[in-house]
Parts: structure tokens; sequence; C-alpha cells
């Protein structure tokens, strides 16, 4: 999104009528994340991690060469329907977002949106060793070399690419990762926000978004 496009403005509706319209206030949340502590304890919130690892919603956005082993991850072959992990249209719907592989400078500018914008309790898994030291891209100028400095991640899955049946013992661990109480991300993300949003636009040189995209 260009700055114009989150200056003020009027706009008409399709009744003839003049709206005002600001997009930052509009469009995006004014307030800083925060930390969201369990709502509930012992049994119940045993049980709420048991559903949420059972319940893996995974936004269907490729951000590397690893999203071709998605494909075939949810084909009758693997069926990782079965195992409570199905793909969503949209980042509202989805709590999990796999970056597969590279991850390009403009691309990253995409995750994180995408990644604000996911509701809480959210995850992040990171494949192939790309994402911990840039992989075979390491001294390249428009690839990152470390996920972590950017956006929390719960798992790693090693190879160059993952086959299926490594994402699945990636997803496994994640589960237990999540009825254990440790998946926590989206606290650490709120808690070190202004370490990580440095980084961010440390990088991304046309930083053109809000702080705040959720």
């Amino acid at each position: 999104m260009s700055l114009e496009k989150l200056e003020k403005r009027t706009v008409i509706s399709p009744e003839g009528k003049q709206i005002i319209v600001e997009p930052l206030k509009d469009y995006y949340s004014q307030e800083l994340p925060s930390v969201e502590k369990p709502s509930h304890f012992g049994v119940v919130e045993k049980f709420m991690n048991w559903a949420r690892a059972n319940s893996i919603d995974v936004v269907a956005y490729g951000t590397g060469c690893g999203s071709i082993e998605l494909r075939p991850l949810f084909a009758p072959r693997y069926d990782a329907m079965r195992f409570g992990i199905a793909m969503r249209p949209t980042a509202r719907q989805s709590n999990l977002i796999i970056v597969s592989g590279y991850a390009a400078v403009k691309t990253l500018k995409r995750i994180i949106r995408v990644y604000e914008q996911m509701p809480a309790p959210k995850y992040v898994v990171a494949l192939g060793s790309c994402t911990i030291n840039g992989g075979m891209y390491y001294d390249s100028y428009n690839t990152i070399n470390r996920l972590d400095y950017y956006l929390p991640v719960d798992i790693y899955i090693a190879g160059c690419m993952p086959r299926p049946e490594a994402l699945l013992a990636g997803f496994d661990q994640l589960k237990k990762q999540i009825k254990a109480g440790d998946g926590e991300g989206a606290n650490k993300y709120a808690e070190n926000f202004e370490w990580y949003k440095a980084n961010q636009k440390k990088i991304i040189k046309d930083w053109d978004m809000p702080d705040y995209n959720w």
C-alpha cells in the first residue's frame, strides 16, 4: 500500500454520500500488540490446548520454493486433514503460517503483514536451512538469513526441501508444543515488538506500511 493511500480523504459511497476515510484508523489497529495470558487454568486450559493442537489452520500462502511440498501433503496419499490440519484462504481464518524456504525481502514484507493479521494464538513453521542461515542464498542481497530476527519461529523443519513425511513430523512436534502450553510465539512477538519492528525496518528499505497491521 502506497503512503498516498494511507492519507485522510473523502470518498463517495454507492448511495452518493460523502464519507471521510482515515485508513490508519479505519483499516488498522492503533494499539500495540499485548500479551494474552491464559483465560483458564488447570484442566480447562489443558483441554483448550488439546483443541488448539488438533485444529491447525494453515494460511494458503506459498512464500518460497518449499511450497511445492505442501500440495502433496493435503493430497490423498498423506492427507494432513486427518491430523486436524487444514488450509485456509485468508490470514483471519488461520493460526499457522509456513515460511517455506528462502524469503526474499519483498516477500518478507507480505509475510509480516499476513502474520500480524492472524488471530492469536498463532504459530510459525520454517522450512529448510534458508530460514536458519540463508542456505544457498546466504550472501544474497535480496533474501534474509535468519527468520527468527523478524518473526518468532516455533518449529524448524530440516531439508531442502523437506518431504511431506518431514512436514508431518514437524506438525506432530508443533502439536506437542501446543499441548504443553509452549506455543507462545504471539506473546513473544508482543513482548519484543520494538526489537522485531526495528529489525524489519532495517532490512525492508521501502517500508510503506503502518506499524500495526492487524
